[in-house]
Order: C-alpha cells, then structure tokens, then sequence
C-alpha cells in the first residue's frame, strides 16, 4: 500500500509574497532585497539542455535563469551578479560533449545549474567529475545522472516516476501486465523500462520494453508491438511529443477502452489535455515528480511569480520549470552563505555537496546532495489524471515501494542526508 506524506519548507525568496497560514507571514525577500542591480564581478554558471531534437528540455534552465535574473536585479549573491550561459546538446552526443568542455575548461564555470538532456549526461558525466564542477540538474532523464558523484537533480528521472504510475495502476487499475514504451537509448528506455520490468518481477507481475528508434520514432510501430505484447497497461515512458503521438495512434484504432494508459511526467505540462483532446479525459493517469503546478505552496506561489515577471511568456510552467527553479534556489541560496571573494568552482562544489535536508512545498519530499557515489533525491511522487479541461489529483504525495528505493532510503539514513 502506498503512504502518502507532505513535507513543506521555507526557501530564499525572491518577489514580494503575500502569503496566508500561521507559519509564514507577508515575505519581502529578494535574496539580499537590496532593489539595486548587482555590479560586481560576474559569477560564471553553465547549463546544457537538449532544446533542439525530438523534444525541448530546456524548461528548467529557462527558470533557472528567471530566478537568477530576479537575485541579480536585487543585489545578486553579496553584490556579484550570476551570469547564466546556457548550450544546447541538440541531443547529439558530440554536441553534448563540445559544449560541456566549453563551459567547463574554456569558460570557468563554477557550476553547472538546470541541466535537462536525454544525452548529455551519459557523454559528461565523468568530465564533471574529473573537473570536480557540481551539476544541480533539472530535467535528468539517463542512467549516468544518478549514478555519478558530481551530478544531483531536482527532477526523479524516467524510473521513479514509471514506477510510482505502474504502482498506483496494479492498485488502482488492475495492472497486470505493463508494456514500457521508451526510446531504444541505452542510458534511457533500455534502462529505466529493464528497472520498471525489474520491479514487476519483484512484486509477481510482468513487464515488457517497446522501444522506438530516437531517430525516426514511429509511434504506430510501437503500438502495435505493444498490443501483440499481450500487456494490458501502456506505460509511456516517453517525452510530451512522442508521447502524444502515441496517443494519436492510439485514438486512431479506437484503443482507449481496451487498455489501460499511464505516463511518467513529461505528459503533466500545460496544453495537454487540450492537445490530446476530448477522446482521452479521464483515461490517462500521470506520475508527477514534483508537486502539482497549481501555486498552492508558499514556494509555488514565488516560482509562478517569477516566471510571470522575470521569464518570457512563452517558458513553460511544468514540472521541469518548477526543478529548474528549485535547483536555481538551492544554487543561490548555498552561494549566499559564502564570502563572496572566495567562490570559485572549488568552494561552490563543497558548498553544494554539503546540502542536505533542503525542504521545499515544490518538492514532496527533503532534497540533498551530499557526498555520494550516486544521486536520487527526489523520489516521492504524486498522481494526476488528465481530464477533458485540465489535470485531476488523484494521490497527495507517496514513496513508491520496492528494492530500488529501499538502496536508496538506507544511504539517505546512513549519511543522515534527509533529517528523517
């Protein structure tokens, strides 16, 4: 059975808030709330998304920025203003490498923030480790982000978040049988579908892997494979645009009613359920990795605000663009404790590392980094279902069960990482 926890906490501010409850009163913070410009030597941070390919992650780097406009425009981190150089991977592996080495070696980053790929991890990985820079991700998707010393993200990637819907289908659905639809990356769909197939095993269920050719994915393809699998539950494990088109090509064989349908996060994203229309209310249930993006939280209430004044109209507001905020804050708010003449990369990888127990209502559980061989802070999540109009709760937050999580929750306990 799944429990269902929350966990709120106070961040760094950044825009005047009015906030309600008897825990926080009106907040009139923007990081040093000094209303001026920062004019001080720039700090250099780096970012690498996947923005130009089969889908654009670049949403978490995109709020990142939004967050440190907001910090620079009020006294930026004890007078030094963060200048933000973003590169995109293209999802070319040769890509994601050149401009990780630029940032890295040619440019000096101190710390790479919002990072959100399907490849470049995979590539850089141990670059980062090797030049010991710190990566607070965003949108991490393969293997190697969470299994590398240098590289934490705000995100849960593909595995949490296919389990947890898997989980809340057997319970709620009568899941017996899951086909995972991914990408044939083996850092990617090959991994997190062997995990998810792995964990149905573990609970005397079944699973198979349908992957499509990142090149040319062809959602039909992959949907008839996934019907002659014998499964009874569509696991889409797939970017928002695949997924969608593999939505399309299900609503063109009339298939709704014959099987059932769930995602991890990329389907939580605003136009959805528009995009996907009227066909699928009701019938599509979505692991998210964050909380729900409605506002609600204190935390919730300063990431949509800031978007709304420092962003660009056309930057998401997802589940990317919420981790993409959270890893700005965490960012900011260890460099602010820090003498503003002794930050370079060096100092901020402590600093980094040296998070734990950070707590946020964006996040359903304490997030840290520490000084680990590998990285899964976030792990907990929520279910949504996709309505005619919109997005419908159907769980508070939960930690899925099983071996893979129960690794996780012993290193957390042993390196007293979470304050639990």
């Amino acid at each position: 059975m799944m429990t269902y926890t929350r966990f709120v906490g106070p961040a760094v501010a950044c825009l005047a808030l009015t906030l309600s409850g008897t825990a926080f009163a009106q907040q009139k913070l923007y990081g040093l709330n000094t209303g001026k410009a920062a004019s001080g030597q720039p700090i250099l941070v780096g970012s690498v998304v996947g923005k130009t390919g089969p889908d654009d992650f670049s949403a978490g780097a995109l709020a990142a920025k939004a967050y440190f406009d907001c910090v620079n425009s009020n006294g930026g981190i004890n007078g030094r203003p963060i200048q933000f150089l973003i590169e995109d991977d293209q999802w070319k592996p040769e890509v994601a490498g050149q401009v990780a080495s630029k940032l890295v070696k040619d440019r000096g980053v101190v710390a790479l923030v919002g990072n959100g790929s399907f490849v470049e991890m995979t590539v850089n990985a141990k670059l980062y480790e090797q030049e010991n820079v710190a990566v607070v991700a965003s949108a991490c998707a393969v293997r190697e982000c969470f299994e590398a010393k240098n590289i934490a993200s705000t995100n849960q990637g593909p595995v949490p978040s296919n389990i947890a819907a898997v989980q809340w289908a057997i319970e709620k659905l009568g899941t017996k049988k899951v086909a995972c639809i991914g990408l044939n990356i083996p850092s990617n769909g090959v991994w997190s579908c062997n995990l998810t197939n792995e964990w149905l095993k573990e609970k005397g269920l079944s699973g198979v892997s349908v992957l499509m050719n990142p090149g040319a994915p062809d959602a039909n393809s992959a949907l008839l494979e996934a019907v002659a699998s014998g499964a009874d539950t569509f696991l889409m494990s797939l970017p928002a645009g695949l997924a969608q088109a593999f939505l399309k090509a299900g609503q063109d064989q009339n298939l709704r009613d014959k099987y059932k349908w769930v995602a991890p996060t990329p389907l939580y994203k605003q136009g959805i359920p528009e995009s996907i229309g009227a066909y699928w209310g009701d019938k599509v249930h979505v692991a998210i990795e964050l909380t729900k993006w409605d506002g609600a939280g204190p935390d919730g209430k300063r990431w949509l605000a800031v978007m709304d004044k420092y962003g660009a109209k056309s930057d998401p507001r997802d589940t990317f663009s919420q981790a993409g905020f959270v890893s700005a804050n965490i960012f900011v708010d260890a460099l602010l404790k820090m003498d503003p003449k002794k930050i370079d990369r060096a100092n901020v990888t402590k600093a980094l590392k040296a998070v734990k127990n950070y707590r946020t209502d964006l996040l359903c559980g304490p997030w840290y980094f520490g000084d680990a061989d590998f990285h899964q802070p976030n792990h907990a999540s929520m279910i949504v279902t996709i309505t005619k109009t919109g997005f419908k709760s159907e769980t508070g937050c939960f930690d899925p069960s099983g071996k893979y999580f129960d690794k996780i929750r012993a290193m957390e306990k042993a390196q007293k990482l979470t304050g639990s």
